[in-house]
Order: structure tokens, then C-alpha cells, then sequence
């Protein structure tokens, strides 16, 4: 193409587009946000409602499950009615079910309500980005707008502590909740005066079988996984996951038959899109793990008050959302690879740090690794959209789009739950003992620690100091044993992203200089090496 072929240059996105790109963003943010803005929240709901340990960790991670479970449904049913229509059904169910979660009046309630907030996000996470895609056709602008998406997604990460520590000083739990109204109630109004709507002109037939079978191998997977956490293995979990796995292979199968697939499973066999979305998944499941158990550590351990808590994570915060910024700039000359493992490795030396922690004076050396392992999980936050909708076809931007959601999403969920889990099963091996010295009425220490510092407060001072003293031990024991886990998943996602993004150039190539590896690479796949 030369400079006369005007007719070939993409229009330049207006005023207009770049006013509805904030808008867009408002819902990004909060998003996220309402992954981590309950993480200081849990001692109080814990104290408040009473949940079991297996709900607490519900109350935490069935936002984020029923949100990874719907996103490809939902991104294919935006395509087919519309994906401004589908973003503002979303809005709306996602604030009603704040007001819910809010007010919840037992723990049954408020996992209810958080998986109706997980289904309304479901509806706004693909729409948000697919969107972006179609507003700016302009490729520079495009890639702007898509960098500012990623960064919103890490200030969403980011402000969820310090949101909810403010909240939780100033009102009560239920405020943590009710921060999405307002924003939500701007997007209804905003969203249909700024953004245009789009179908996309040959979208797939929503069929409601691959729905059902998507959610039958997600749902029973999970559950094995929980259970066995819980219990150890037994017959009901393992058969649990192997229904789990059955369903998805069989989910696989269809989807390859199928003219109109609810999820294209041939996106996978482009090296880029499953690469990045490997990796993503790793580092997800590393970090929200181990956040859940770093915000617990700083309220039940350091006994940090909320606000206080939430300010020890506003540097790390800042220099999350300052890497994500400057990331992109630096993919311009360096290969988007090497910088999501150098990052990666960054993460992983964060994590070791933290397998150090004791439960007395550790809260230093809990901030030192904090403090390195969060801003280097930013450059797979920044990069990895951008390289996932860059690999799929035009027409497959919605699906794309639903589809890096979902990695992210599964992976924060997938996070809290398997090392929540072993974080819980190494707490309840180190207290069996303290619980037994302490006697009749400490049953409960023996499953959190929220649990036993309940437990204390009925007994003689010395015997409640010598039980909280066995549950903060026990606890901070399950958050080294987590942090093992998570830097064993990040080093092992910084050399997939060497192995398996290598061939991707910086950004900033031209088109013929990317167009040389990637013919090299597709060359290989197709003699099979």
C-alpha cells in the first residue's frame, strides 16, 4: 500500500470514540475491582455472617467462576444480538446484584448474589474490549486504546484493597459491594449517547447444548478441585473431576464438528493466542492466590487495621499500574516475550521472599516480596490482550476478546481457590494440635483463622493468646506453603513465554519485518517440529 491509497487507510477514531473509550473503561476498572475489593472484607463477613470455611471461600471465588463460565457464551451472544445491548443487560444485572450482595442477610445470600454480579460482569467483560476494536479501526489508535484497557484492568486489581479499606473504615462490609452502582448507572446512561452498537454481520448461531456442556465441565471440575482441598482424596471428588474432564472433551469435540462453534477451538492451534493465554492463566492463578492470603496476613496477623492495610499495597499498586503504562512503549523495541518473562522471573523472586515470612515480625519481609512480585506480573496484564486480539481473524474479535477474558478471570478464581485451598489444608494440619489443648468450644479454630480468633473470645486470657498465637503460626505456615506454589507457577509461565511468544516482534516492527518469523514459525508447525 502506498501513501496515495487513501481509500485503504482506516478512518481515525473522533472525540466522540475516545469519550466512549473512557466510558468503556468505567466498567473495566470496576471489574476488577470487585475481584480483590473483598479480600479485606473477609474477616469482617466472617465475623458478621458465620460462613463455613468452604463458603468463605465461595463468598470469594464464585464471581470470578461464574464470570469465566459465561464470558464465551456471553461474547457469541453479543455478536448475535448486539454488543452495546448485551454491555448494558450486564450493567443493569451487575448493579442489582450489588444492592443484594450488599445487604445479604446469611452467607447463602451473598454467594448468590456475587455469582449474579459474576453473570452481569460475564456480559460486560467481552463487550468492553470487542468494542475497542471496532471504535478504532486505526491501527496506532487501536493499539493506544487497547494498551489503556490493560491498564484499567490493573488499576482495577490495584484499587480493590485500598477501595475496600476506605469502605470498611468508614461503613461497613455491604459498602464494599455498592461502589458498582454508581458506575453503573453512569454506563447505562452514557454508554448509548457514545458508543455505537455492532453485530457482527455473519455471527454464530448461540446453541444451547455447547452452553450446557461448557458450564458441565467447568462447574464439576471445580468442585473436585474444592472438595478435595476439603477432604482429602475421597471417591466424590475424583469423580468429580473426571466428570468434569469427560464433559470437556466432549464440549472439544463438538466444537470441532460444528459450523457455528459456541467457541472456535481451531484459535488455539495459532502459537500467539494459546501461548499468551497459557501464560496469562499461570500468573493468574499465582497471584490471586496468593493476594487473598497477603491481604488475610496483614488484617489477621499484623492485625493492620483495613485503611492501614490498604495503604501498605498502594505502592505496590502504583508501580503495577506505572509498569502496565510503560510496558507497551518498551514492546515497541523489545520482544513482548522477553519482557513478560523478565517480569515473570521478577514475580517469582517476590514469591520466594514470601515463603520466608514468620508470624512474628514478618510483616516487612511480607512487603518486600509483595512489592516485587506485583508490579512484575504487569507486563503479561499489558501485553497479553493485545497479542490475543492481534492473532485472531477480524471477524473472531468478540470471541477473542471473551476468550482472554475468561484465562484471566478463571485463572484470579482458579487462584484463590486451589491455593486458598492449600493455604486451608496446611492451616488445619499445624492447628490440630493447638486445638486440641485448647478444649471444648475451640471445634472451630481447627478450620480458619478467622474461626479461632472467634474461639478466644470465650476463654482465660492466657489460653486464648496461646490459641491465636498456634492460628497465626498455622496460617502464615499455609501462606509459605502458597507462595512455593506460586513461584513454581510463575517460573514455569516465564519459560513458556520465552518458548512460545519468542517469534512474536516488537510492536513497533513493520509489516514486513513481522511477516518473516511468522512464516518461519508456521513453517515449522506445519513440518511438525
Amino acid at each position: 500500500m502506498t501513501a496515495h491509497d487513501s481509500h485503504a487507510v482506516p478512518p481515525r477514531a473522533t472525540a466522540r470514540s475516545w469519550f466512549g473509550l473512557v466510558v468503556l473503561l468505567l466498567p473495566t476498572v470496576l471489574l476488577f475491582l470487585a475481584m480483590t475489593v473483598l479480600f479485606l472484607a473477609t474477616p469482617y463477613i466472617a465475623v458478621d455472617l458465620a460462613p463455613s470455611s468452604g463458603q468463605l471461600l465461595w463468598i470469594n471465588d464464585i464471581y470470578g467462576f461464574v464470570m469465566a463460565g459465561f464470558l464465551v457464551t456471553m461474547g457469541t451472544l453479543g455478536d448475535r444480538v448486539g454488543r452495546r445491548l448485551l454491555l448494558l443487560v450486564g450493567a443493569a444485572v451487575f448493579g442489582a446484584a450489588s444492592v443484594a450482595a450488599a445487604y445479604a442477610p446469611g452467607p447463602e445470600v451473598l454467594i448468590a448474589a456475587r455469582a449474579l454480579m459474576g453473570l452481569g460482569a460475564a456480559a460486560l467483560m467481552p463487550a468492553t474490549l470487542s468494542l475497542i476494536t471496532t471504535m478504532f479501526r486505526d491501527e496506532r489508535q487501536r493499539g493506544v486504546a487497547i494498551g489503556l484497557w490493560a491498564a484499567s484492568v490493573s488499576v482495577g486489581v490495584a484499587l480493590g484493597p485500598l477501595v475496600g479499606g476506605l469502605l470498611l473504615e468508614a461503613f461497613w462490609w455491604g459498602a464494599a459491594m455498592l461502589v458498582g452502582v454508581p458506575v453503573m448507572g453512569l454506563v447505562l446512561v452514557a454508554v448509548p449517547l457514545l458508543v455505537p452498537e455492532y453485530r457482527a454481520p455473519e455471527a454464530g448461531r448461540l446453541e444451547p447444548l455447547s452452553v450446557a456442556l461448557s458450564l458441565a465441565a467447568l462447574l464439576p471440575f471445580v468442585y473436585g478441585i474444592k472438595k478435595l482441598a476439603e477432604t482429602g482424596p475421597a471417591a466424590l471428588p475424583v469423580a468429580a473431576l473426571v466428570v468434569g474432564t469427560v464433559f470437556a472433551v466432549v464440549f472439544v469435540r463438538r466444537q470441532l464438528r460444528l459450523a457455528d462453534p459456541l467457541l472456535d477451538i481451531r484459535l488455539f492451534a495459532n502459537r500467539t493466542f494459546s501461548g499468551a493465554l497459557g501464560v496469562f492463566m499461570l500468573a493468574a492463578v499465582a497471584l490471586g492466590g496468593v493476594y487473598l492470603l497477603f491481604t488475610q496476613y496483614l488484617q489477621l496477623v499484623a492485625e493492620e487495621p483495613p485503611l492501614r492495610a490498604g495503604l501498605w499495597i498502594l505502592p505496590a499498586a502504583v508501580a503495577l499500574v506505572v509498569v502496565s503504562t510503560v510496558t507497551p512503549v518498551l514492546a515497541r523495541r523489545v520482544r513482548p516475550a522477553h519482557l513478560i518473562a523478565a517480569g515473570l522471573v521478577l514475580s517469582t523472586a517476590g514469591y520466594l521472599v514470601m515463603t520466608q515470612v514468620g508470624s512474628e515480625a514478618g510483616l516487612g519481609l511480607l512487603v518486600t516480596g509483595f512489592y516485587i512480585l506485583y508490579p512484575g506480573i504487569a507486563p503479561t496484564m499489558a501485553l497479553v490482550p493485545g497479542l490475543v486480539m492481534g492473532a485472531a481473524p477480524p471477524e473472531k474479535a468478540g470471541e477473542a476478546s471473551a476468550v482472554e477474558s475468561t484465562a484471566s478471570d478463571l485463572g484470579v478464581a482458579l487462584g484463590v481457590a486451589l491455593l486458598g485451598s492449600v493455604g486451608a489444608a496446611v492451616y488445619r494440619l499445624h492447628a490440630s494440635d493447638a486445638v486440641q489443648s485448647a478444649g471444648p468450644g475451640a471445634e472451630q479454630a481447627g478450620e480458619s483463622l478467622p474461626g479461632a480468633l472467634t474461639a478466644s473470645e470465650g476463654m482465660p486470657a492466657d489460653a486464648a493468646a496461646a490459641l491465636v498465637d498456634s492460628a497465626q503460626a498455622a496460617f502464615t505456615d499455609g501462606l509459605n506453603a502458597a507462595a512455593w506454589v506460586a513461584a513454581a507457577l510463575s517460573a514455569v509461565g516465564a519459560v513458556l513465554a520465552l518458548v512460545l511468544l519468542r517469534h512474536v516482534p516488537p510492536t513497533g516492527s513493520t509489516a514486513e519485518e513481522h511477516a518473516a518469523p511468522e512464516a518461519k514459525g508456521r513453517e515449522r508447525e506445519d513440518s511438525g517440529v
